[in-house]
């Protein structure tokens, strides 16, 4: 039987990846922290911040509505408490559709 691969996932995620993913400063990953009891990462044992997925999700809520949306922090605070999988999935959707979106103009670029 041939070998299958699987992805590995990382269950931890430094503040330098996790700033990485959003494409901002770790000093604003710090600032949410303080400002969003929902991200709580762990530290390690030199102090370091370490990021599980559920914080990577806080947080790419709250930059949806930040960054992309243009909520306010009260905003953005009031929307973390409804529904999160409710919010996940809509955010992955319009992801999902940005991609498609992007790719169906890099083709007709193409066929021009």
């Amino acid at each position: 039987m041939p070998y299958k691969s699987k992805e590995i996932e990382k269950k931890y995620y430094s503040i330098g990846e996790v700033a990485a993913m959003f494409g901002v400063a770790t000093s604003l990953i710090r600032f949410w922290e303080t400002e969003f009891d929902s991200i709580k990462p762990l530290k390690n044992k030199k102090g370091n911040r370490i990021y599980t997925k559920d914080d990577i999700e806080d947080i790419k809520i709250i930059y949806h509505f930040v960054k992309e949306k243009g909520y306010t922090l009260q905003g953005a605070k009031e929307h973390l408490k409804l529904d999160k999988n409710k919010n996940l999935e809509k955010i992955e959707a319009i992801q999902s559709l940005e991609k498609v979106r992007n790719f169906l103009i890099d083709l007709k670029k193409n066929l021009e």
